[in-house]
């Protein structure tokens, strides 16, 4: 971050290999967002205003997790020629209660095939451990946040 008077300016980010989400309001606290020509929606609870037809972001965020762990132990599952039926990924998630706001914590548990033989076990879950989004919670990346000229 660079500070020039009262302004702080992030250094642009290299442009995205083709990864591009664009988020638009829908209405209230409704948004839409538009992922490689899929599109889905996030807002918030009743309770604090929302309607309440969508996942708020925070419940995406642990839902982004939740899937890649899913992901990465069904594509170890599917490399070994093991039946993918019944494997579930549940994750739980609390929020901290002092500022700023934020997820605190996050449980994910993993339950594999049934009949699935404790080294494989093992395996999956080293494999599910390392997925994608789980490596970028552990080395989280630069984010560059600006207002548009």
């Amino acid at each position: 971050m660079t500070r020039t008077g009262t302004e702080t300016t992030t250094p642009r980010l290299p442009e995205a290999d083709g990864h591009r989400l664009e988020v638009t309001h829908v209405d209230g606290d409704v948004y839409a967002v538009a992922v490689r020509g899929h599109r889905l929606l996030v807002d918030q609870p009743k309770d604090v205003g929302g309607g309440d037809v969508a996942p708020t972001p925070t419940e995406l965020f642990a839902a982004s997790l939740a899937t890649c762990v899913a992901f990465y132990a069904g594509r170890y599952l599917q490399r070994h020629d093991l039946d993918r039926a019944g494997l579930r990924v549940r994750t739980e998630f609390a929020m901290a209660t002092d500022r700023p706001a934020r997820v605190a914590s996050v449980q994910v548990t993993v339950t594999p095939p049934p009949g699935l033989s404790e080294q494989r076990r093992a395996a999956l879950l080293a494999v599910a451990s390392h997925c994608t989004v789980h490596n970028t919670l552990h080395q989280p990346p630069e984010i560059g946040i600006e207002l548009e000229s």
